[in-house]
């Protein structure tokens, strides 16, 4: 079939672009709404769950943090190198302290619950990443990231994050295309302007978590990091070296699945410079109740204090600390970051539900339902015209639309599809994929014409 006009090229080739797009990664896409929705409608289940481990009843002065911090080492035996130190700083909150275990996967800590005034254990369990999230939220992230099977896994979660943005793009063009001039009230226009409202009502959301997606992703993600090195958006990380640069740091490292840098060999540590370093920092600004304490993994290394609470107003200031003097060597302020890189905080904390706290979780519940629904109505409106369609034009394949458009259409979308699947490989090897599946349906549509004919 040849188009009879450009606009009509363009809307067959979108229309087929469309419909692979839902045939083959809407799955994908829906098991990541999915799993997102219930990511960020259980942090209440969570505190619930743990509430012992998170939470004391007991009132009175807290004890310095190096009697907390011994009374961990003590549950825990010597066998772990001390990672960090949450203080539990608000009335009620225990005080983590945190573990490198190496039988722990990537960004896994062990961390031992202390409540800080009666210095009662209370908790001994897996936590994850600068969220810090528990068991329950770990698994359901593990699912979302990559099916739970680790860095081969991560390719689902790309593809979706690589698609989506196109299909909704793709969508709203389509729609503009292939409207009717008048309005038309049958079974398929009613479904098909159900779908039209929801995909207009999802875009700005679609948009968003496909562009926060694929920061955290494993090919595209490096791209994204490279561009953001080479324009100045990285995040500012303090310079923890006494004397030296500082070194890069990967502010996406525990989405990535990477591990912390190099270890060290063990030293000595003094437990009373928790406190000190605590109170240097308090003076030196960083005043939120949600903090970590991470100290030097070698002589050389400078403490660091860093603010970790992520809702709004964002706090995320931090200071590193020489240990030795007590002096402040560098900090860095939310306030000071260029634009993108708070921007880049901003979106990646609103997508894990967290900036905007208990507002936040309902949007994205709303969203993560919505999605689901949108993509099983487009599945129901496929499924509804499918035998008219088949019957009407069995083998228009990509190609061919591709071969209706203009030169010029030709040109620009080859060299759009050629720099797209060079910055997203999964996407590219995924549009391979599509275009051979359509050839290999063209050929066996063609072979079975050719049988019907010489009958």
């Amino acid at each position: 079939m040849t188009a009879s006009t450009p606009r009509a090229a363009w809307g067959n080739l979108l229309r087929r672009l469309h419909f692979y797009i839902g045939l083959f990664v809407g799955p994908f896409i829906f098991f990541a709404a999915l799993t997102g929705t219930l990511y960020v409608a259980t942090p209440q289940l969570e505190s619930m769950l743990y509430k012992h481990a998170l939470y004391s009843d007991t009132t009175g002065e807290a004890q310095p943090l190096a009697e907390q911090i011994a009374v961990a080492e003590k549950a825990i035996g010597d066998q772990l190198r001390l990672q960090a130190v949450r203080p539990g700083l608000i009335g009620g909150e225990t005080t983590r302290v945190m573990f490198a275990d190496p039988t722990l996967g990537p960004s896994e800590n062990r961390a031992i619950f202390v409540d800080p005034v009666s210095l009662e254990v209370r908790g001994d369990m897996t936590v994850y990443g600068t969220s810090g999230i528990l068991p329950l939220r770990q698994k359901i992230d593990y699912l979302h990231s990559s099916l739970m099977l680790g860095d081969f896994g991560r390719l689902y979660s790309e593809l979706a994050a690589s698609w989506m943005w196109i299909a909704a793009l793709g969508g709203i063009a389509l729609w503009f295309y292939t409207r009717p001039k008048r309005r038309i009230n049958n079974a398929f226009q009613s479904r098909r302007r159900v779908h039209v409202a929801l995909g207009w009502t999802l875009l700005g959301g679609m948009l968003l978590f496909s562009a926060t997606g694929l920061t955290w992703s494993q090919w595209a993600g490096g791209n994204v990091d490279k561009l953001r090195t080479q324009m100045n958006w990285l995040t500012p990380q303090v310079n923890t070296q006494l004397r030296g640069p500082a070194a890069e740091v990967d502010s996406h490292a525990e989405h990535r699945g990477h591990h912390d840098a190099m270890m060290m060999p063990e030293m000595a540590m003094d437990l009373t410079l928790f406190d000190n370093v605590l109170h240097v920092a308090r003076e030196a600004g960083i005043d939120a109740n949600k903090l970590e304490i991470r100290p030097a993994k070698m002589a050389e290394q400078a403490w660091t204090v860093t603010e970790i609470d992520r809702g709004w107003p964002t706090q995320v200031d931090a200071v590193a600390i020489d240990p030795h003097s007590m002096q402040i060597l560098d900090q860095t302020r939310f306030a000071d970051f260029p634009l993108m890189a708070k921007l880049t905080r901003w979106g990646v904390d609103f997508h894990m539900g967290i900036l905007f706290g208990l507002v936040n979780q309902l949007i994205l519940i709303v969203f993560g339902v919505s999605l689901c629904v949108l993509i099983a109505w487009g599945y129901r409106m496929w499924w509804m015209r499918r035998p008219a369609l088949a019957s009407r034009n069995p083998v228009l394949t990509l190609c061919q639309c591709w071969l209706s458009l203009p030169a010029s259409g030709r040109g620009v979308t080859l060299f759009i599809s050629v720099m797209l699947g060079m910055m997203m490989p999964v996407m590219g090897f995924s549009l391979a994929f599509f275009v051979l599946i359509d050839w290999l349906r063209w050929r066996a549509q063609s072979l079975l014409s050719l049988s019907e004919s010489t009958k």
